[in-house]
Order: C-alpha cells, then structure tokens, then sequence
C-alpha cells in the first residue's frame, strides 16, 4: 500500500516504540476488517443467528457487533439488509456508542450522524423510549442518514440538517448526552478506501483539527449539566484527537475527561502539555487492537451558568391529534399508537414523545410518517410499516431470505396471495417486517418504494 510518506514518518513519532510501529505498519498488508451490528429493534440477536446464512464471529466492541468471517457478495441487497434487522458496520466503529452508553428514556443528540451507523444503535439503546435527535450539515447525507433511520425501524427520531450554531443555540442545555463523531483526516480508512489515502495531507489534518475544535464547542452547548459527552474519530493523528481534548478542555472549565474503562483498545497518548488535564483517559483503537481504528474521548459536564437557563423554553407547541390518522392507525395495527399523530401538510405522522419546539431547525423528519393524503384519500407510508412488529400487524405475510417470492417484492412485482387477504398487508422476511402490499382479488399489489427496489 503507497502510504503518503509524511504519514509514515507521524506513525512512527507517535508510536515511538519500534516494535510497536512494524505490528501497526504490517497490519497494512492484511484486508481490512468487515463487520454488521445486528438491529434488536427489528428481530433478537438469536432469532438473527438462526436465519443469517453467513459465517459471523462476535467482536468485543459492542453488545450486537460481529465480524464477517467470508466474503458476501452484494450484502446489502440481502433481503435481511432490506428489511433492516442489520447494518454494515466495521465493528470497531460500534465502539463509540458502547462508551456513550445511552439508556432508555434519554434525550441524545448525534451531532454529526450521516449515514447513521452510530444513530441507529444508539436507538436500539435507548428501546423505543426517549429521544434520537440525528443531525448532518450537508442536506444529501441527511437523507442517506433517514433512510437508515426508516430501514432500522426507529419510532423516535428527530433528523435534520441544520448549522451546528443554530442547532445547539436553539437547544441548549436540551441532551442528556451528546454524540461528536467529527469529520476527520481519515487516516483509520486507508485499508479499506483508497481514496482517503490520495485526501490525506498535513494541512488536512490541520484544518480537520481545527474544524473538530469548533464542533466540539457547539456541542457543548447542547448538553445538560451532568451530561455525558463523547467525541470520537476514525483518525490516528494527536492533532485531531489528544490535542483536540486538551485544548478543549482548556477552553471549557465546565467539563471534566472521564476514565473509559473498557475490554477494548488501548489508553490514549499523554501529550505532557499539563498535568491537569490527563489525556491518557481516552481511548485509541489501532488496526493490531481488532479494528480498523478509533479514538474515544468521554466528557462530562460538571456545572451549567444557572443565569442562562431561563432563557430556553423546551416545550413543543400545542399538538392537535388528527381523528382519521388515528383512525388509519387502528385498522392497519394492532394496540395504541407509540406516539401522538396528527398532521403536517399533506403528511400523518406519529411524533415521538419529549419533542421540543423544531421550528426554524431544518428538520426532515419527526417521529414516524404513517401516511400521505392524496385527493383526500390516506395512503399508508412504508415507514409506518417498517417500525412496526410483526405482532402489531393487522394481516401479514411472511416469507423465507432465500424464497424467490421476497426477491419478486424487493424487485417491486406483484405475488400471488389467498383470495381471502384483502387491503394493506405487511411483507415479513424471516419474521422482520420489510415493507407492504395491497392485497386485491388474490393479488398483492406491491408497494415497497421505488428507490429502494432490486433491479
């Protein structure tokens, strides 16, 4: 592999131990780890076991996370991948969150979210209870970041795509813990992307430092007193990660560096810039560690300036619910809606619980669209679907991974069905459900959207 020579050279000053520095370099003659993380929202981890046809090998990275053992051709056009009971994750990436520790009931914010790797586990963390507020800058990647959200089942999420100050100005002091997963140099990329390789130089680390520095500080105004905070990347450099702790801690009095205590890793590098401040409580990932590389830094927030806290006022307006949704809801679903439905423009949605005022945000998404009025007439939405047990289906269909009838709907054709199905039926796979149908004169009219269809 052409590493950059200057990259080389910074390896080896920061590793410093010769040995040490010939296991990193020689791990770039090896490929680089693949991995999923299974999603316990949507089916069990041995319900998953039994129905994934692959060799898998448990990691130490996180509860759900797995090494791939053998090559899988085209993985996400599996039907599993489809219906969103995983989702392709190299396994130490799943670290970050493992540290964060989101518990049901809590209100987090993903500051830097897209594609939602690190969302959608917190969201099967936090079990359906609280709030996932998910957040990418660049529109485009907010709609790859809701499409994950939609495919993993999640019920209360908030996603937008809104300037990190105005953000965390509007929300401040909002989240119990707060997620920065920073843009970065990349350099825990370049076995598995070539092109991070050809990106990286010295002024790219340097400006990414800078950048990192400045969204740290964002956050930091979204976070409650007591608040947990965790800053990772996916780069090896001390300019982007040690150095970013320091100075921002420097900065801010407020927070404290919290010991991660963990099977995984290594501790971080002590830098010798103060004694106060012991950078050596974060936590590195290498390749020679079992992944392709991480650093992980936990802050807590030790006070608030109480003079502030009056002048933020969290409480959503006043919501109408809307009859017919509830209406829809109850003959598609069983038992009582996760959330409080009502209208938006032309949309129904199911709003997640704790939802503070969203105007002015650039929020894509609420909650769950449970459907779109078209000439007055309701039409269910594939999300409401997706976020939904089979158990909680009024009339379902279930088939096999490997059936030629999954592959006919992910490929948007009509199926056959008993003459005695009518109306709106949800398509499981396995026992996860992965969309609908229109079930008319034995036929199931097919409704999984266009975007997301086999070709």
């Amino acid at each position: 592999m052409n590493l950059p020579k200057d990259y080389r050279l910074e390896m080896k000053k920061i590793l410093k131990d010769c040995e040490e520095y010939k296991k990193f370099m020689s791990c770039y003659k090896n490929a680089p780890y693949k991995g999923i993380r299974i999603n316990t929202l949507k089916i069990s981890e041995e319900k998953f076991k039994e129905v994934f046809n692959f060799k898998i090998e448990k990691s130490k990275f996180s509860k759900n996370s797995y090494y791939i053992k053998e090559n899988i051709d085209s993985i996400g056009n599996l039907p599993l991948h489809h219906a969103g009971a995983f989702y392709v994750q190299e396994p130490s990436a799943t670290s970050v969150v493992t540290v964060l520790d989101p518990q049901p009931g809590e209100k987090i914010l993903d500051l830097c979210a897209a594609p939602g790797g690190k969302s959608t586990q917190i969201a099967a963390e936090l079990k359906g209870k609280g709030l996932l507020w998910a957040n990418d800058v660049i529109k485009n990647r907010a709609k790859v970041l809701l499409s994950n959200i939609e495919r993993m089942g999640i019920r209360n999420a908030v996603v937008s795509s809104c300037d990190l100050d105005v953000l965390c100005g509007k929300l401040t002091y909002f989240f119990d813990k707060v997620l920065v997963d920073a843009p970065c140099s990349g350099e825990g990329m370049f076995r598995k992307n070539s092109l991070a390789i050809n990106e990286w130089s010295l002024d790219n680390v340097k400006m990414c430092a800078k950048r990192q520095h400045e969204i740290l500080n964002f956050a930091a105004k979204a976070l409650k007193e007591n608040g947990v905070m965790v800053y990772s990347t996916c780069t090896f450099s001390l300019e982007e990660n040690e150095h970013t702790v320091y100075y921002f801690l420097k900065e801010n009095p407020d927070f404290e560096l919290e010991k991660i205590d963990c099977e995984f890793g290594r501790p971080a590098f002590d830098i010798g810039m103060s004694k106060a401040i012991d950078t050596k409580k974060a936590r590195r990932i290498l390749p020679q560690d079992g992944g392709e590389g991480h650093f992980i830094a936990k802050f807590r927030r030790k006070y608030l300036d109480y003079k502030n806290l009056n002048k933020f006022n969290y409480k959503s307006k006043k919501i109408r619910e809307n009859n017919i949704g509830l209406k829809l809801f109850s003959e598609l679903f069983n038992g009582h809606p996760y959330g409080k439905i009502t209208r938006i423009g032309e949309n129904i949605v199911i709003l997640p619980d704790d939802l503070p005022n969203t105007a002015g945000l650039n929020v894509l998404s609420s909650g769950v669209l449970l459907a779109k009025i078209k000439n007055d007439t309701l039409v269910p939405a594939h999300s409401a679907f997706m976020a939904a047990q089979p158990s909680e289906i009024k009339s379902k269909v279930n088939f096999s991974s490997s059936s030629p009838e999954i592959f006919a709907y992910l490929k948007g054709e009509e199926l056959q069905v008993s003459a005695d199905v009518k109306g709106y039926v949800g398509i499981c796979v396995d026992g996860v459900v992965t969309g609908y149908a229109k079930a008319v004169g034995g036929r199931l009219k097919n409704k999984y959207p266009k975007g997301l269809r086999l070709f």
